[in-house]
């Protein structure tokens, strides 16, 4: 049998505890081939949320109870998964909301997901069979949605469609893996920060669909406008994809440079200074992509692998030399030379950075 534990946090959950527990137990009793453990975290509720837990502990013997200080939502989860892997043994944690706002019969299509092969499986609202609550105001649908959408696009990771939600089964070598790392994170932004680390790791990730619903009692916790910021400075912070267009910023400046230089001062051809700039751009943007973009899978340092990583880079940086030694002759061929720096942007920004991306992580900085 193997062992899932629940990590639940409370703070001032005490009309809505007992009812989550519950139906939490009475969905584990359907279940074969798991051992459900529930693991209360509570930050110190003044409204005794504890007490109530306590007493449920004489009726649920497969319920342990924490109490910690009050310091955040992420750092209930670390004192949770850590009590939880030193004490239960878990196959896989779940994080899973007190306030019945994610629907204990969902746990079984979880649990078969990782049974299926899944590391890291996230209840979405934004897939085929999940939703949001219809009686939401049209700001907070907009800041559900777009808060999602900007840390996909932020991480370009669109197959993920849920990055915020806390309904969530991952296998205990991801939390082991990562604990150490998102000691830092006090917050909601956890939830983005423990997501995109297994994501880097190489953890499978799936998606279930699941119906988010209001709570009906007690209050949110949630601050909007710090979470709101919390998750972009994230996102800044970590992203591959803002790092390697940053990189592709500076490539652009060296590449501009020697552009300017050669057919403004030297009057040379634009297509012979186009190559010699464009290279010498790529050489910049294969060393700090691999120091700093992609470090999470920097390249082996042995000569050989860095070599053979080189030549691919450059094989598909030639398709951006080719595409942008082409476009700047046809545009400046209709147009003239007048405007050739603003071809020069606009062929780089909307044609070369998304397909560099795309192909540098598929063909050069693989995933491990």
């Amino acid at each position: 049998m193997r062992t899932a534990v629940i990590v639940l946090p409370t703070y001032n959950e005490s009309k809505n505890i007992t009812e989550v527990l519950e139906r939490i137990f009475n969905v584990a009793k359907t279940i074969d081939q798991w051992t459900i453990h529930v693991l209360v975290v509570d930050s110190n509720s003044p409204d005794k949320t504890s007490e109530i837990v306590k007493k449920l502990q004489n009726k649920y013997t497969s319920l342990s109870l924490l109490i910690t200080e009050k310091e955040g939502l992420g750092q209930a989860y670390i004192h949770g998964f850590s009590k939880a892997l030193e004490t239960l043994h878990p196959y896989v944690l779940f994080e899973m909301d007190a306030d019945l706002s994610h629907n204990p019969n969902d746990i079984p299509k979880f649990l078969k997901k990782i049974e299926e092969g899944a590391d890291f499986v996230v209840g979405s609202r934004y897939i085929l069979g999940g939703s949001i609550p219809a009686n939401w105001g049209l700001h907070r649908k907009l800041f559900s949605i777009l808060g999602n959408w900007i840390v996909r696009l932020g991480f370009m990771k669109l197959s993920v469609t849920e990055w915020t939600n806390g309904y969530r089964a991952i296998k205990s070598w991801v939390v082991k893996k990562h604990l150490d790392d998102l000691k830092g994170y006090t917050g909601y932004v956890f939830q983005v920060a423990l997501l995109d680390n297994a994501l880097k790791s190489g953890a499978k990730i799936q998606e279930i669909p699941v119906n988010f619903t209001d709570r009906v009692k007690g209050s949110s916790k949630i601050d909007s406008v710090e979470y709101i910021y919390q998750t972009l400075k994230y996102v800044f912070l970590n992203s591959s994809f803002i790092k390697f267009a940053i990189v592709g910023g500076i490539g652009f400046i060296i590449d501009f440079g020697i552009s300017y230089v050669f057919i403004e001062n030297l009057k040379i051809v634009v297509w012979m200074t186009t190559i010699i700039s464009a290279e010498t751009a790529i050489i910049s943007n294969f060393y700090l992509n691999n120091q700093w973009s992609f470090k999470h899978k920097r390249l082996s340092r042995s000569e050989s692998s860095l070599l053979w990583s080189f030549l691919k880079f450059n094989i598909i940086a030639s398709g951006s030399l080719i595409i942008q030694t082409v476009g700047m002759s046809v545009t400046t061929h209709i147009f003239g030379l007048e405007y050739w720096y603003l071809y020069k942007v606009i062929i780089i920004i909307f044609v070369i950075i998304p397909y560099s991306y795309f192909f540098y992580n598929k063909l050069v900085w693989k995933d491990k």
